[in-house]
């Protein structure tokens, strides 16, 4: 089972439950997937799957951290239910640690030297944690690595 076809059936079950916030997170999936299917004129795999679902539940937590700035607590609390509901269909995150040691990796297999070198570790490292990792979070490590 895709991983799209496996967010319908999910869709579906909230729907039958009447789970309104599972069943509204999932039909808002459900269209981003079908945009991207739109603007790739086809079939997307599941790891672009999980890319619009990073995208979205991205999304999400920038607009708790928004609303939570904005003193809007029972907005923020809508927002962190649907990133639980969204997440479910995520790969596990990685830890810091397992990202600094990826990106440890991926700095000595290119022998990067500096900041100069930043841009080439990212484009290696980036493939390697799609999906299970904020790419600002990444970007922070493989500074520091390359910084000292």
């Amino acid at each position: 089972m895709t991983l799209k076809q496996q967010i319908r059936q999910d869709m579906q079950k909230a729907a039958k439950e009447r789970n309104s916030l599972a069943l509204s997170s999932l039909r808002m999936a459900v269209a981003a997937i079908q945009n991207g299917e739109i603007e790739a004129r086809g079939e997307l795999p599941d790891d672009a799957v999980v890319r619009i679902l990073g995208t979205l539940v991205k999304q999400r937590r920038e607009a708790i951290e928004l609303y939570r700035k904005g003193n809007r607590p029972e907005l923020a609390e809508k927002e962190e239910q649907e990133v639980a509901v969204l997440t479910r269909f995520l790969p596990e995150a990685l830890s810091a640690g397992e990202i600094e040691a990826l990106a440890g990796e991926t700095v000595r297999e290119i022998g990067a030297k500096g900041p100069a070198d930043l841009g080439r570790a990212m484009k290696e490292l980036m493939p390697k944690v799609a999906g299970r990792a904020d790419g600002k979070a990444v970007r922070e490590i493989v500074q520091r690595l390359l910084a000292g």
